[in-house]
């Protein structure tokens, strides 16, 4: 049963099945053409996808970790981790 009108965050895909709730019981969803789950709604700043973008486009114009994480509202660490993940699935771009 699809989710009416859901699309992927990750690829767009329109097949999005409800895939049980998080520990907070926040509804979450899982695509059927990339096999990624998903939140609507997340309580953690850190945990948006767009955050991360956030991260990465800032890096790229020249903020540092301690900016970055001060402008978003994120720990430094997150910010390293995300780093950390950007430079293992595409190693040019950092």
């Amino acid at each position: 049963m699809a989710a009416a009108g859901l699309k992927c965050m990750y690829c767009d895909n329109e097949k999005v099945v409800k895939y049980g709730t998080n520990p907070k019981g926040k509804q979450r969803f899982k695509c059927g053409g990339c096999k990624k789950t998903f939140q609507l709604e997340y309580s953690n700043n850190a945990a948006r996808l767009d955050t991360k973008l956030l991260i990465i486009k800032m890096s790229l114009n020249g903020s540092g970790v301690r900016n970055i994480s001060r402008a978003l509202g994120v720990s430094t660490n997150t910010v390293s981790d995300v780093f950390k993940k950007a430079a293992t699935v595409s190693p040019g771009l950092l």
